[in-house]
């Protein structure tokens, strides 16, 4: 039961087509307890269960933004990329965005020292380092640095593992969501009609291809972080 009201309104979740699942071809049997309808052969989405969940899921990351938590917020394809970013942002949570690189969290010693590497990087070149090497040289320092930024930007100020990872597309980000299940890292997913359930702690049914769709659903997450640190600040 959510123990706070987030402001999740059913219409406002239907005008950006929450509700539109998978094809029904393409669906998971889990799932039949969160679809209401069929409709011109597309699975539509229970929206009273997607708005019972988000809440819950709000509720949980409030109480653990007001405790000092840390997030992730994963979501790598293009639809999903800048509404992941921004959402982040916004939040001052850490976020993937581009590509999850295998063992980011499960070979966390690993991505330390690729984190170590691309400070390094940031710092030499704010110093004006790479303008003092031959021109080969300060290239291929820029290159390693484009790449790093590119997959470890949303990581970089990211010193641990994090407390809770939020997960757009359930399916696209698999490999992330086994390593945190191998963890033991609590997860909060968008699910699709054709995505398992019972793997999240908190599954979220809602539309995970319509921009619109994922970027409601952070939000409503991102506004309850904020209004969670907000809440820890006033209580010191």
């Amino acid at each position: 039961m959510t123990r706070r009201y987030w402001n999740i309104n059913l219409e406002e979740m239907m005008e950006a087509g929450v509700h539109f699942g998978h094809g029904t071809r393409k669906w998971n049997p889990r799932m039949a307890p969160y679809i209401s309808a069929k409709r011109k052969g597309i699975h539509i989405t229970n929206l009273t269960r997607t708005a019972r969940f988000l809440s819950e899921a709000c509720d949980l990351v409030f109480d653990a933004a007001s405790r000092g938590k840390h997030f992730l917020i994963v979501g790598t394809k293009n639809k999903a990329a800048d509404s992941v970013a921004s959402a982040a942002i916004r939040a001052r949570c850490h976020y993937v965005n581009k590509k999850w690189l295998g063992g980011m969290l499960t070979n966390w010693s690993t991505t330390e020292t690729r984190l170590h590497k691309f400070r390094d990087l940031r710092a030499e070149q704010k110093t004006g380092k790479f303008n003092r090497l031959p021109k080969r040289d300060a290239a291929m320092l820029k290159r390693q640095l484009s790449h790093l930024q590119t997959y470890l930007g949303g990581i970089k100020y990211m010193t641990g593992l994090p407390d809770i990872v939020i997960i757009v597309d359930q399916q696209e980000e698999y490999t992330a969501l086994r390593e945190c299940l191998t963890l033991g890292i609590p997860t909060i997913c968008l699910i699709d009609t054709n995505c398992d359930p019972d793997l999240a702690d908190i599954s979220i049914p809602a539309n995970d291809d319509a921009i619109a769709s994922i970027r409601l659903i952070l939000n409503k997450l991102v506004s309850a972080i904020c209004e969670g640190r907000s809440s820890s600040i006033r209580n010191r």
